[in-house]
C-alpha cells in the first residue's frame, strides 16, 4: 500500500485530493499548512507527498527542503498556480521530485502519483506466491489453487504486505501503518476483522496464522 500525504491549505482541494487517491488504493493523510505537514512528516513514513507550493505558517518551499534534509526515500509532487518556467525550475531545484500546475485534471495527478511512488519503493515483483496462493500485481487479481478470490481494497493490501513479509511477522501496528491513513483509531479492531474476513475469503486450509500479544503471518 502506497502512503501520501496531501499538502494544500485550500480545504475543498484537499478533500478532493484526498477522495480521489482514496479511490486508487492509497492510504491518504491531509494537512493543511505547512506546520502541520512537517509534524505529521515527523510521524509517518510517506512515499509521496502532493505539496502545495504557497502554504501557510511554512511555506512550501521549506516543508519540501526538510523533507530533501530527511534523506528519506518521500517522493514531492509539488502544486502551483505559477505556469513560469521559471517558478517549475526553482521548485525542482529545491528538490521536488515533479511539478503540477493548477487547475489539473485528478486523472493526471493520480497518474503522477502513481509513477512517483513506483521510484520510492524497491522495484514490485510482479506475481507473488505462496502455497497455491497467487496475487497479481498488475491486474490485482488474487487465486487460490487456481479459484479465483475478490477482496475490497483493504483485504488486497493486508494481503500483499503478508505475502511481501514472506513468513516474516506483522504486527496489527505495522499493518496499520501501511494499509490505513491517520485517522484510523489505533485501538480498533479493524486489523482483526480485516484479517477474519480475508481468511474466509481464502478458505481452508486456513493460511493466515495469528500469533498472540505479536501479530500475523502467512503459514
Amino acid at each position: 500500500m502506497v502512503r501520501v500525504l496531501v499538502v494544500e491549505d485550500e480545504p475543498q482541494l484537499a478533500d478532493a485530493l484526498r477522495e480521489a487517491l482514496a479511490r486508487e488504493s492509497f492510504a491518504v493523510d491531509v494537512a493543511y499548512d505547512g506546520g502541520e505537514a512537517l509534524e505529521k512528516y515527523a510521524v509517518h513514513d510517506y512515499d509521496v507527498v502532493v505539496l502545495d507550493r504557497d502554504l501557510p505558517v511554512v511555506h512550501g518551499d521549506d516543508v519540501c527542503r526538510a523533507i530533501v534534509a530527511g534523506r528519506r526515500p518521500t517522493r514531492v509532487l509539488m502544486l502551483t498556480a505559477a505556469s513560469a518556467v521559471r517558478a517549475r525550475v526553482e521548485g525542482l531545484a529545491i528538490g521536488a521530485d515533479d511539478y503540477l500546475v493548477k487547475p489539473f485534471a485528478l486523472a493526471e495527478l493520480s497518474a503522477r502519483v502513481h509513477a512517483l511512488a513506483r521510484r520510492t519503493a524497491p522495484a514490485a515483483v510482479p506475481v507473488l506466491e505462496r502455497a497455491g496462493l497467487r496475487v497479481d500485481q498488475a491486474s490485482r487479481a488474487v487465486t487460490r489453487d487456481g479459484r479465483p478470490v475478490a477482496l475490497t481494497n483493504k483485504e488486497y493490501a493486508v494481503l500483499v504486505e503478508l505475502l511481501r513479509a514472506d513468513g516474516g511477522v506483522l504486527s496489527a501496528e505495522q499493518l496499520l501503518e501501511k494499509v490505513w491513513d491517520e485517522n484510523i483509531d489505533p485501538f480498533t479492531n479493524t486489523v482483526r476483522v480485516t484479517v477474519m474476513k480475508l481468511r474466509r475469503k481464502l478458505g481452508t486450509p486456513q493460511m493466515i496464522e495469528t500469533l498472540p500479544a505479536a501479530g500475523y503471518r502467512l503459514s
